[in-house]
């Protein structure tokens, strides 16, 4: 627009040209282009300068108490305040907080989300324990009452998994026990996974507090082996190994929970296609919506 009026042509006649108004056009040449030069033409902010009806600051720390505190949503914050909950929302989303997902269930705080700058920097591990499913069907398959009578003793399966926390590449797999010797052998597996994934080197492996990890002779073999440090979180703060316990939530769902299973090894069989879907076809939430697999080996750029 601004070469064409430059040219001698009339303003009204290029505006109509583009598909604009006249008065959008001159403001443009010469509240933009004419005072500010090329500068001026960069897209602004629709912010505006100030807001007068904007909630007080007072206003703003109560509704974040009460969130925080009771957990409230807009519709219940509003009439303990006087506003509308359109305007306690408002409040809400400028603070961050208006999303319970957002904070954490037992403080009430906003939960300080990190990820580490390269992949293998920080591998989180952890075992979920899983009841066994016996042949023909549990619960499931053949309802809760009958499905009670056929799973007494059939003990637990134990998925041991590992997860990247740059790119959230995920390894796991099934085993009887979370022995230390299980655990240590895992490691060194799961270490073989990400190598040949692209990821060379585990620099770093937090677990909880369990007795293999605390106490093991073979668990701090295998991370020295692999010239790993070990790390344990702190106790009753799951948020710290966050990576993996919302794996451990994700294989419930999308895999163990996800259809019924007639045997046992029916659902372990499974775990593999579920772990390849996740790593390289599952968008993830927290990588713009591309796989894991994007962020440890990219081939031509496919993944953009």
């Amino acid at each position: 627009m601004v070469e064409r009026v430059r040219t001698g042509r009339p303003v009204a006649h290029v505006a109509a040209e583009m598909g604009i108004s006249r008065v959008t056009a001159d403001k443009w040449m010469r509240r933009r282009w004419r005072t500010e030069g090329e500068q001026g033409l960069h897209d602004r902010s629709i912010r505006p300068r100030t807001t007068p009806h904007r909630a007080a600051g007072a206003i703003g720390a109560r509704t974040c108490r009460l969130r925080r505190d009771g957990e409230l949503g807009p519709a219940r914050i509003g009439p303990v305040l006087g506003l509308p909950a359109s305007t306690v929302h408002r409040v809400l989303v400028r603070h961050g907080l208006n999303r319970l997902s957002f904070l954490d269930r037992p403080t009430g705080q906003v939960i300080r989300r990190y990820e580490r700058d390269r992949p293998g920097e920080l591998v989180h591990v952890d075992v979920k324990k899983l009841g066994r499913i016996p042949d023909g069907g549990g619960h499931k398959v053949l309802g809760r009452q009958a499905g009670r009578a056929t799973r007494n003793g059939m003990g637990f399966d134990y998925i041991h998994s590992a997860v990247a926390d740059h790119s959230r590449l995920a390894y796991s797999e099934v085993h009887a026990n979370e022995k230390a010797t299980t655990c240590a052998a895992f490691l060194r597996r799961a270490a073989a996974f990400f190598a040949a994934s692209g990821i060379d080197r585990i620099e770093r492996a937090p677990t909880d507090n369990a007795l293999p990890y605390r106490k093991s002779f073979a668990w701090r073999q295998a991370l020295d082996d692999l010239g790993a440090a070990g790390k344990l979180t702190r106790a009753y703060r799951p948020q710290t190994n966050g990576k993996v316990e919302r794996l451990n939530r994700t294989l419930l769902d999308e895999w163990a929970y996800l259809r019924p299973y007639i045997t046992n090894s029916e659902r372990t069989a499974a775990l593999a296609d579920f772990l390849h879907t996740y790593n390289h076809h599952r968008c993830h939430t927290a990588l713009g919506g591309r796989p894991p697999i994007s962020r440890v080996n990219n081939p031509a750029g496919q993944y953009t």
